[in-house]
């Protein structure tokens, strides 16, 4: 369901609220209420105002077992009551979305052109496709009981039309699976909720109270140095939704909104060649790709024309971003884009330049002559080298030896506390995604969950080759037998196992490791645990993760190859203890025996025997949730990520040029704003790293 929101004063003392209540066909209920405020009170009369819209819309989603998804809120009103947006995205679930709805119905103009038509059946005189006339003349007697109306426009929009026009307005930006379109605008810029248009925290409170002193008032420093100087930054990636890159980006592009902050990302167009190629190099440099696969040269010129094409169309054009006047600094995202280089300091050699290597990149096999690693690490080296900054994920021989140590920088990947994968559910919202999980496991006639009647493991990952997805059907077939030696038998007592994710754009691996998974339940060995064992593919929506998330008993994270990876961190943060390897930045999150155990990849027995200890012995489950919760670093969220970019973009505004030597950009920023971290603050672990190979 959809709701339309709409307010008018009628005196000092008393506001009329509408709600219009709307099907996604036609509207389908509405509701008018007079509210009395206190003259003077405006913090007081706004609680009054959102207590009583999300009061009225929760009885109506109870007594009519219904889910709102979006509700059309207007500028009007949020004006008057400037928190309603947050408390509908943070308290129900709500995608509050902002409407222009004018109360009045505008006439005809030289801006506004008269409206073609072109119906059959038109009374004499007008003819189809002619001028829509501005105003008719009303005929015959007018009933005197309706009152008196104007027969010219503008005609004033009564409140019920008012919500009315924001609930179809609000309907028309979702797109399929009841989620907000992607807007890409002008120049292939991600207009980052629907280019402002969505409302989800407009309070800049939330996020100071989510991290530490320190975090936040770094992050005002640099905000306010960067707005002062009106430093234009510009983020550059290959795709706008589905990977984590794109997670972060959106989070991080709305947060810097809210600081006014002048950012943009930008993205070229799609190419499934190239992506094909791309996503080859992605696994040739993590070596899980065949030995035989190469990139060829067809592939590496196809790539960089790809690149070129982009460029020259979109950002180095007349008003691009990548123009004179146009951004003050450049980050570059992933392998896929880093043909952009030299073309931006051939045409700008002053512009600084920040490139982020996200994936892990085997330095071992890189380093071996005419190894595939070398080949692929060598074409992108000769565009990257010409960057100001090479930033990476934190992790042990994450970064060849050819990268010098001057320019390397650490940084980890993050996610948002405050989006639909991460924000806090109620239950009826919670109830209502995991009902749609199991719709869409019948959908597919998979196996179902009986969730809440029995608990669940989890493992939310891509299909990818590297997410250790056959490891994970192995140690939870390794916990049933345990249970069984123990003469555990009931299904009611034994929680099952959800294997799920999405793809990425970027990504076209998905379906085959997926088949792959299917194939292996048939085996003898799995066979009997299989109607126990959920594998979906679900659609792109976070929610549905969330509650996947944290009404799991215990999170999973397998892989064999890996960055720095946010759905460990998601986990603790949900306060789910984390069963994983010692593969990648994972370590790092991780603390073994206190908010999880870490493994060696392919001990399925090891995972097995601690699934089997979280699962029968409650206290080390609670202890181990409630040290997961309380010790997750501002490094890994969406703020202290802000930090780390902020403070880049101030230091090379300056026309300075940093040199980390394989630092932490977090402790460089902390540093210089003078704000040290204090004892007792949770902080990834710096000691033992070495980056380089």
């Amino acid at each position: 369901m959809w709701a339309g929101i709409a307010a008018q004063t009628r005196d000092s003392k008393n506001l009329d609220v509408a709600i219009s209540i709307h099907d996604g066909t036609y509207s389908t209920d509405y509701a008018a209420t007079t509210l009395q405020l206190e003259e003077g009170q405006l913090e007081n009369n706004a609680g009054v105002v959102s207590n009583h819209v999300l009061e009225t819309l929760r009885q109506f989603s109870h007594e009519h077992v219904c889910k709102f998804i979006g509700a059309g809120v207007t500028v009007a009103l949020l004006k008057d009551v400037p928190n309603l947006c947050t408390r509908l995205w943070l308290e129900m679930d709500i995608i509050p979305i902002v409407c222009d709805i004018k109360p009045y119905v505008k006439e005809a103009s030289a801006t506004r052109p008269k409206i073609k038509h072109a119906r059959s059946g038109l009374p004499s005189g007008f003819v189809s496709g002619t001028d829509t006339p501005i105003s008719v003349p009303v005929v015959g007697q007018v009933d005197n009981s309706l009152g008196t109306v104007s027969n010219k426009l503008p005609l004033l929009r009564t409140l019920d039309e008012q919500a009315d026009s924001a609930a179809r307005k609000c309907l028309v930006h979702f797109g399929p699976g009841n989620n907000p379109r992607l807007s890409i605008g002008f120049k292939n810029n991600v207009e980052v909720s629907m280019a402002g248009k969505i409302h989800l925290v407009d309070d800049l409170e939330h996020f100071e109270r989510s991290v530490s002193k320190g975090t936040w008032n770094s992050v005002v420093k640099y905000a306010d140095e960067l707005r002062e100087k009106k430093v234009k930054i510009g983020f550059f990636s290959s795709t706008p939704q589905g990977g984590g890159v794109a997670l972060m980006r959106h989070a991080l592009i709305r947060f810097l909104d809210l600081l006014d902050v002048d950012a943009a990302w930008y993205v070229p167009n799609p190419s499934p060649a190239v992506f094909r190629t791309t996503k080859n190099n992605h696994n040739i440099l993590q070596g899980v790709a065949d030995p035989s696969l190469r990139l060829t040269k067809p592939q590496a010129t196809a790539f960089d024309e790809w690149i070129q094409k982009n460029a020259t169309r979109y950002w180095f054009s007349e008003g691009g971003p990548l123009t004179r006047g146009g951004v003050d600094v450049a980050f570059i995202d992933d392998p896929q884009m880093p043909g952009l280089i030299p073309m931006i300091k051939k045409a700008r050699p002053d512009l600084p330049i920040i490139y982020r290597s996200h994936i892990e990149i085997r330095s071992d096999l890189v380093h071996i002559k005419g190894s595939p690693q070398e080949e692929v690490w060598n074409f992108l080296w000769d565009r990257i080298k010409l960057a100001d900054l090479f930033i990476a994920h934190p992790v042990s021989k994450f970064v060849p030896n050819s990268v010098p140590t001057d320019i390397l920088g650490l940084l980890p990947a993050t996610t948002d506390w405050f989006d639909g994968l991460n924000k806090d559910l109620n239950a009826w919202d919670s109830h209502y995604y995991m009902t749609e999980l199991r719709g869409l496991c019948a959908k597919e006639r998979m196996a179902q969950l009986d969730w809440p009647a029995r608990e669940y493991f989890v493992q939310i990952a891509r299909f990818d080759p590297a997410k250790g997805i056959p490891t994970v059907v192995d140690s939870y077939c390794k916990f049933r037998k345990l249970l069984e030696k123990d003469g555990i038998t009931n299904l009611e007592n034994i929680p099952q196992l959800l294997l799920c994710g999405h793809g990425a754009v970027d990504d076209p691996d998905a379906s085959l490791i997926y088949d792959e998974i299917l194939e292996l339940l048939t085996r003898e060995e799995y066979r009997s645990y299989a109607r126990d064992i959920c594998v979906m593919r679900l659609p792109p929506n976070d929610q549905l993760l969330n509650a996947a998330m944290a009404n799991a008993k215990v999170a999973l994270q397998l892989s064999s190859r890996e960055g720095f990876e946010v759905k460990v961190s998601e986990a603790l943060h949900a306060g789910r203890p984390v069963i994983t390897t010692r593969s990648g930045g994972i370590p790092l999150q991780v603390q073994d025996g206190k908010n999880g155990f870490l493994t060696d990849f392919g001990d399925t027995t090891a995972v097995a025997m601690h699934l089997y200890h979280l699962w029968t012995d409650p206290k080390l489950w609670g202890e181990m949730s409630k040290f997961a919760r309380e010790n997750v670093s501002d490094e890994v969220g969406t703020v202290g990520n802000a930090l780390s970019w902020l403070y880049l973009a101030a230091v090379f505004a300056r026309g300075e040029k940093l040199k980390p030597h394989g630092a932490w950009i977090n402790d460089l920023a902390r540093k210089e704003a003078n704000e040290p971290y204090p004892p007792g603050e949770p902080r990834l672990p710096r000691k033992d790293l070495h980056v380089l190979a």
